[in-house]
């Protein structure tokens, strides 16, 4: 498990430092262009994480047709989950292009809206390699060769750093683009990426007997369903939590604005901590689905209880970091020394310590789910997920905060509390699920 997890822990890491380019070279811009590129964030990153989580059902289904040595199974599931990649890039480029008629829509300033929808106009282009590159990895992922991905991810960061560099700012003889060079950027980096997959599947001698792409034209409708039936509550799932976490920075940023930066500081640490347990995820995803499979019982719950167990142990250290080193962390983003700072930093140190407890929750709710997706339960952990951050988590977040007056700690503790919720509930279902096995297999 830990040799299957520490590859895709290091790409999501990859992932994280390519987006923190991204910021840190729109703001060498300017604060104008750098509010139009967060506008065009808050758009373009649900959209993906949307993406990801439908794309993310190819793991478990190529998984169980691995376990079950049904390799034609695994050509066709990979060859549909691209076909539903490609149809899902085409439906959301859509509103990415026309996104500066939906933000004035919103009231945003037409010129934040303009800007961002030059960069969302450039960056649909690398929408459907970018999904490609999410099939691969669970075609990957499930045969135990993640590495390929951390290695094109790591390549990729200079690729999207050195096109920043040249399309943003002019340098080698480019045009200053600004904006719309960071979008195309994006775009060139996400084929990249996607290219380099497929050449290694096509040149793996192992991999490139399965003819991935020979007849890629031939429908499968039955398994086009299937990605999509298991894809999109995964990828409801991931929206429900990522905008819990959006509408937690809404609320602070009605609290004030010492508030949502310290909240700015707080959760990024805490989503840079979250990288290690969704990589696990992945990996128990893949390793319960093998182990359906091949119809071996004990190997489901040692895969989901080994990962959890490992998940655990990495929170638990990130935990003491963030309770025990927070205001060095803090320091990473702020002088510690000047004076006007000093609010920030106080109330960005009392959130980590809140951050601290909603680790086990966090890691444990990412971990429990990925083990009923290679279960190919997807549906109810959906409604379970829908339940725990929006029925509970959202509301505990605003009464704490404003009926009760304890103002950002509030919200912390009710997103901590709407984690915990989803968190107990998808482990006690996998261990239901997982003791169920015999009726599941011949369920199908």
């Amino acid at each position: 498990m830990v040799a299957l997890s520490l590859p895709l822990v290091g790409s999501q890491l990859a992932a994280i430092a390519m987006a923190t380019t991204d910021i840190i070279m729109m703001g060498w811009l300017g604060p104008t262009k750098l509010a139009a590129g967060a506008l065009a964030g808050s758009l373009y990153m649900p959209t993906i994480h949307f993406g990801f989580g439908v794309m993310a059902a190819v793991t478990p289904i190529v998984a169980q047709a691995l376990g079950m040595r049904d390799f034609r199974g695994v050509r066709r599931s990979v060859r549909q989950g691209i076909w539903v990649a490609t149809a899902f890039s085409a439906i959301f480029a859509m509103p990415l292009w026309y996104s500066g008629a939906i933000l004035r829509l919103f009231g945003q300033m037409p010129l934040l809206a303009g800007l961002a929808e030059g960069y969302l106009r450039a960056a649909a282009w690398g929408l459907a390699p970018l999904m490609w590159v999410i099939v691969l990895r669970g075609f990957l992922t499930a045969h135990s060769r993640p590495r390929a991905v951390l290695v094109v991810m790591v390549l990729g960061i200079a690729v999207n750093a050195l096109g920043n560099y040249a399309l943003m700012f002019g340098h080698f003889g480019f045009p200053r683009m600004e904006l719309v060079g960071a979008g195309i950027s994006t775009s060139v980096v996400n084929m990249f990426m996607a290219l380099s997959l497929i050449a290694f599947v096509l040149w793996d001698r192992r991999l490139r007997r399965y003819g991935l792409f020979v007849r890629f034209w031939r429908t499968d409708w039955p398994r086009f369903v299937e990605v999509v039936r298991l894809g999109v509550p995964i990828g409801l799932t991931v929206l429900a939590e990522s905008t819990l976490f959006a509408a937690a920075g809404i609320l602070m940023g009605l609290i004030g604005t010492a508030e949502l930066a310290a909240h700015a500081i707080a959760i990024q640490c805490a989503s840079v901590a979250f990288m290690v347990p969704l990589g696990i995820s992945q990996a128990v995803t893949a390793r319960v689905g093998l182990a359906v499979g091949a119809r071996n019982r004990g190997g489901i719950g040692r895969a989901g209880w080994v990962g959890l167990g490992l998940g655990i142990a990495f929170t638990s250290a990130s935990a003491a970091v963030f309770w025990f080193a927070g205001e060095p962390l803090v320091g990473l983003y702020l002088d510690l020394d000047e004076a006007r700072n000093a609010p920030v930093i106080d109330l960005a140190v009392s959130f980590l310590l809140i951050a601290a407890l909603f680790q086990f929750a966090d890691g444990s709710q990412a971990i429990g789910a990925g083990a009923l997706r290679g279960l190919r339960d997807t549906r109810v952990p959906m409604f379970l997920a829908i339940f725990g951050y929006w029925g509970v988590g959202f509301p505990t977040s605003a009464a704490l905060a404003f009926w009760l007056d304890l103002g950002g700690h509030g919200i912390l503790i009710g997103l901590a509390v709407g984690l915990s919720v989803v968190a107990v509930l998808a482990v006690w279902r996998f261990h239901r699920r997982e003791h169920l096995y015999p009726e599941l297999t011949r369920a199908g």
